[in-house]
C-alpha cells in the first residue's frame, strides 16, 4: 500500500479544519487521495459540530500512520492546540501546534512514512505573535529540509504553471531583488522539477520581462538587457528549451500558453494574476527544490468563512491530487 499523504491542519481558527472535513466527506464522490490529518481531534470535532456535519474520526499513533484506514473514518495524528475552540479568531497560543504539525509532516515524508505533505493555510500574524520566526510556510519548509535545498514557489492551475522570481516584496524593491536573484539556478531547478515531478521529458520554459513590452530595447527599462536576456542565453547555450524575455501582457493567452510548460515571472502579481484569473478555485501552491513533495491550497485562512459552511474545498482537493501525482512521478523518476 502506498504511504498516505500527510495533511497538516494549518490555522485552527481558519477554514483549514472545514476543508479537511469536507475533503474526507467527498472522498468517494470526487476521488480524494488517502491522507492522514495531522491535527487536534478536538478542533475537528468542534468544527464538524459548527458545520452541522458528521465526520467520524479515528485517532492514530505514529506506528499506525502508514496503514491508517481512510475508508470509514478520517484518520488523525494528534497534535494538541492550546485553544481548540477558536473559530474565526486566531490564537497566538496555537502557533506551537501549527508549527509542530508541519514539522511532523515533513519528518514523516523524510522517513518514508508519508508520500508527501499537504499544508492547510496558516495565519502568519498569529504565528509571529506566538513566537514563530519564519515569514511563512516556504521558509520554514526550507529550514526543515536542511542545507542545500532552497525552496522555490510554483503556482499551478488548469493550463498554467508559474514561478515568481521575487515573491513577497514591494513592487519598488523588485529590480534590486531581481539583480540579486540567481535566475539561471532557479530556472534550472524549475526545469528539473518539470521533468521529475511532472513527467515532462523535454520541458519548455518561458521567461517574462520585467518592464512593459519587455523593455522595448531599453527604452522602458534595462533589466531585460542586463539581467534577463543574458540568463536566457546561458540556459539556451546549455541546451535548455527556454525563451524570453517576453512581454508579460502577451504570454498568458491560450495560444501562448500552449508553447511552454511553465512561466518564470519577475514578481508576485505578474505570476499570480493570470493563474488566479484562469483557475481561482483550483490553484495549487507547490514548493519545488525540496527532498519531499509539498503542496498547499492557493488561498489563505479565510477567517470570516470558518465554521460557516461556505468554504470551498476545491483548492485543497487539487493540492491533494497534485501531491499524490508528484509523489508517484518522483518515486519512479530516473535519477
Amino acid at each position: 500500500m502506498t504511504a498516505p499523504l500527510a495533511l497538516s491542519m494549518g490555522e485552527p481558527a481558519g477554514i483549514g479544519p472545514d476543508l479537511i472535513l469536507a475533503a474526507w466527506s467527498l472522498k468517494d464522490a470526487v476521488a480524494v487521495p488517502r491522507f492522514v490529518a495531522i491535527a487536534d481531534p478536538e478542533v475537528l470535532t468542534l468544527r464538524a459540530r459548527a458545520l452541522g456535519i458528521a465526520v467520524p474520526l479515528a485517532v492514530v499513533d505514529r506506528s499506525a500512520f502508514a496503514d491508517a484506514d481512510f475508508s470509514h473514518a478520517l484518520p488523525v495524528l494528534r497534535v494538541k492546540a492550546a485553544n481548540p475552540a477558536a473559530c474565526g479568531t486566531p490564537a497566538p497560543a496555537n502557533a506551537k501546534a501549527v508549527a509542530q504539525a508541519i514539522a511532523l509532516g515533513v519528518e514523516l515524508c523524510l522517513n518514508g512514512e508519508a508520500s508527501a505533505i499537504v499544508t492547510a493555510p496558516i495565519h502568519k500574524a498569529a504565528l509571529a505573535a506566538g513566537g514563530f520566526r519564519h515569514p511563512g510556510h516556504t521558509e520554514y519548509l526550507g529550514e526543515l529540509a536542511g542545507p542545500g535545498h532552497t525552496p522555490i514557489m510554483m503556482l499551478a492551475g488548469t493550463g498554467l504553471r508559474v514561478v515568481p522570481l521575487t515573491v513577497h516584496c514591494a513592487l519598488k524593491d523588485v529590480p534590486g531583488r531581481l539583480a540579486a536573484t540567481p535566475i539561471v539556478a532557479i530556472a534550472r531547478a524549475v526545469l528539473s522539477a518539470l521533468r521529475r515531478d511532472f513527467g515532462i521529458a523535454r520541458p519548455r520554459l518561458a521567461v517574462a520581462g520585467l518592464n512593459p513590452h519587455a523593455g522595448e530595447d531599453g527604452l522602458m527599462g534595462t533589466e531585460e538587457e542586463t539581467l534577463i536576456a543574458p540568463a536566457v542565453a546561458e540556459l539556451r547555450a546549455a541546451g535548455f528549451d527556454v525563451v524570453g524575455p517576453l512581454p508579460a501582457d502577451t504570454m498568458f493567452h491560450a495560444e501562448a500558453r500552449e508553447t511552454y510548460d511553465a512561466a518564470l515571472c519577475m514578481y508576485h502579481d505578474q505570476a499570480l494574476i493570470p493563474l488566479k484569473t484562469l483557475d481561482f478555485h483550483g490553484g495549487v501552491n507547490i514548493t519545488l527544490n525540496l527532498p519531499f513533495v509539498r503542496t498547499s491550497p492557493d488561498h489563505g485562512t479565510a477567517l470570516a468563512l470558518a465554521g460557516t459552511g461556505q468554504a470551498r474545498p476545491d483548492s485543497l482537493i487539487a493540492a491533494l491530487r497534485a501531491a499524490e501525482s508528484m509523489a508517484q512521478l518522483r518515486k519512479h523518476a530516473t535519477p
